[in-house]
């Protein structure tokens, strides 16, 4: 059986072949890739192998967009540190979700149910089942406000920000909410052509930009709608680049 691994963290792919190999000294890893631009390269030049197992967060994004590159027709087996990806998508359609740290057992588990059903994956597409998986996008927010609840649009958020080590949001009345979400979270529920994080305390609304303002070592300033904080709000210098890129889409 030849097996691709996609995993950018070192310590779980060598985990991961140990007990590959524990469980089927027969089994041939192929090859380790990193990140979904290494993947999508690597699909492109070389034959389909017969199983991957494949973390949803890579060094460079994650991998459903390896899936809009190429069309891949191999069976899959997920492994994360998370778990809200719809687990039960993958459990009704016979592939299997693992989450880290993975059990020796479980693993073995996936495997047989790879083994069983090798056929039926053989002839029948994987993309639907990817597109089962991608998360859907948060539409709205529910926040509390004294005895009273609010649910805002996202759309009508002009950013997500923490501030004393508390989350919020402020919308485009100029008021800010408190919500339990934190920003790590919020980056997995918004669509990530309209809002992008600049730093580790705040993630903007591109529709809520006024104005961008060249800052101090090549950092760059955001003027935002309605924003009356004290807080400057500036792009981080490691993400200036990522962040032109994002505004030049």
């Amino acid at each position: 059986m030849k097996v691709l691994i996609i995993e950018d963290e070192k310590p779980a792919s060598q985990k991961l072949i140990r007990l590959l190999k524990e469980i089927n000294p027969d089994i041939e890893i192929i090859d380790v890739l990193k990140s979904v631009e290494q993947s999508t390269n690597w699909f492109l030049h070389n034959p389909k192998p017969d199983l991957i197992f494949m973390d949803i967060q890579l060094e460079d994004g994650i991998c459903f967009e390896i899936f809009e590159n190429k069309p891949i027709h191999t069976p899959i087996i997920f492994t994360t540190a998370y778990d809200e990806y719809t687990l039960k998508a993958f459990k009704v359609n016979s592939i299997d979700y693992l989450l880290k740290p993975i059990a020796s057992d479980e693993l073995k588990y996936a495997i047989d149910k790879f083994k069983n059903h090798y056929e039926k994956f053989e002839h029948t597409g994987i993309e639907s089942i990817i597109n089962q998986l991608r998360p859907k996008t948060k539409e709205r927010f529910l926040i509390k406000i004294g005895e009273h609840y609010k649910s805002v649009q996202t759309s009508m958020i002009n950013c997500f920000y923490i501030n004393e080590r508390c989350n919020f949001i402020h919308v485009n009345n100029g008021k800010n909410y408190p919500i339990d979400y934190s920003l790590d979270k919020i980056e997995q529920l918004i669509d990530s052509k309209s809002f992008f994080r600049i730093n580790r305390n705040f993630i903007i609304n591109f529709s809520a930009i006024q104005d961008i303002i060249v800052y101090s070592s090549n950092r760059l300033k955001i003027m935002l709608n309605d924003w009356t904080e004290k807080e400057e709000i500036i792009v981080s210098r490691e993400r200036v680049s990522d962040f032109k890129e994002w505004m030049d889409r």
